[in-house]
Order: C-alpha cells, then structure tokens, then sequence
C-alpha cells in the first residue's frame, strides 16, 4: 500500500502577517536610520536626475538655464577666464583623471581590495554611465556666445561635473570613519562645485547638465557603497 505523507498543518494568515510585521519592526528598529541614509544619499538624487533627464528627453527648456548662462557671462573678465579655465583643466584631464588612477592603484598597493574594488567601480562606472547617457539623449551644447573651450560632444550630462563628484564622494566614503571626514566632504564639495560652475561659465554646458551630473554621480557612488560594498546592514560592521 502506498503510505501517504501527513498533511502539513495549515497555516493561519494572521499569525503570518503578525510575524512578519514583527520581523519588520526590528529590522527598522536596529537598521532604519541607514535605511533612510539610503533613501536619502540614493533614491533622491537618482530621482532628481531623472525628473532632469525627464525634461531633457521631451524637449522642455528649464527656465533657469539661459538666464544664468546670461549671467555668468555677463561677468566675465580676464581674472575669471583664467579661474574657471584652470578649475575646467583639473576637472577632467588635467587633475580628475589622473586622481582616479593613483588612488586606485595606491588602495590596489597598500592591500586595500575591497576599498581598490569599491573606488574603481565607482569611477569606472561613472565615467561609463555618462558616455552612455550622452549617447541616448544627444542634446547639443549650449551655442550663446563662442566658448572659450569650446567641445564637440553631448552635452548631458556634464561629463566634468559627474567625474569631479565621483572622486569627492568616493574620498568621502573612504574617509568617512576617520578624523578626515568633514575636511574631505568640504573641499570635495567646494571642488566639485567649482568645477561645474567652470563648466557653465565657459558656456559649453546648461546648469541642468551639471545639476544632472551632480546627481548621477551621488546616487551611483553611494549607490555602489551602500548595496554592493556595504557589509554593515546586516552584520553591524561599515568598512568599505
């Protein structure tokens, strides 16, 4: 005769839902302050960037864009030209780009891999997601008055704005458990705003370029901390 296995005992759906919503509430209680330093430094720059993107796509104008391309240019001068000049240079080529290799192969060299790992994705991501996005949107660049660097290539995002905030938030993650942390938010960000404010007084950027390449940049880098380098949401620890 063939046996029969017992029937499993049926499961009562309230008691279910209550222990779920028990599991809920101490997963919130011991994690939700990261939870929402995630919602917050993620969800709402990607967010921003895609309200942007959003508008780019459909051909709508921002109505801050040439009023504050007007201006900048307004106050130009030699002074300037050459600030903004230099901060354009060390935004890209001239500073950003080689930042990025040395400290990643300085973290590869002093036996870091998981910090190598978490800054290289990061800037190599990065860099890959604003060729891609230049690509599919394909908005041309500002054409009011005749650049003094002028470029050839898309224009959202900016590509200098996203690769200067890449590098200023990548330093913050790796500093942000020691006494360096404020020191390198600070100058990071004052640098990355620089740069992009380079970018759109030369004139061959829309501030909505540089705002999008601003919040590519955020929610990607700690994107990338948060979710695939961050061992501390269910072990206590927060090293990269």
């Amino acid at each position: 005769m063939e046996h029969t296995p017992p029937a499993e005992p049926a499961v009562d759906p309230a008691e279910a839902l209550s222990a779920q919503a028990k599991v809920g509430k101490a997963v919130l209680r011991k994690h939700g302050l990261r939870l929402a330093l995630v919602l917050a430094c993620v969800a709402l720059p990607l967010w921003g960037f895609g309200e942007l993107a959003e508008d780019v796509a459909a051909g709508h104008p921002f109505f801050f864009d040439v009023p504050v391309l007007e201006w900048l240019h307004s106050i130009s001068g030699p002074g300037l030209n050459r600030l903004f000049l230099a901060l354009s240079a060390v935004g890209f080529s001239g500073g950003v780009v080689p930042a990025d290799v040395v400290l990643v192969v300085a973290l590869a060299l002093r036996r870091h891999p998981r910090s190598a790992t978490f800054a290289a994705v990061s800037i190599a991501g990065s860099a890959l997601i604003n060729v891609l996005v230049k690509h599919v949107f394909a908005r041309a660049r500002p054409a009011l008055w005749l650049s003094l660097a002028p470029e050839t290539t898309y224009s959202f995002p900016s590509g200098h704005a996203m690769g200067s905030a890449t590098l200023a938030c990548v330093l913050a993650c790796l500093a942000w458990r020691t006494r360096w942390r404020w020191p390198v938010v600070i100058v990071g960000a004052l640098f990355t705003v620089g740069v992009g404010l380079s970018r759109a007084y030369l004139g061959v950027h829309y501030p909505s370029d540089v705002l999008a390449g601003w919040a590519a940049a955020v929610a990607w880098v700690l994107g990338v901390r948060f979710i695939a380098f961050h061992r501390g949401l269910m072990t206590g620890t927060t090293q990269v």
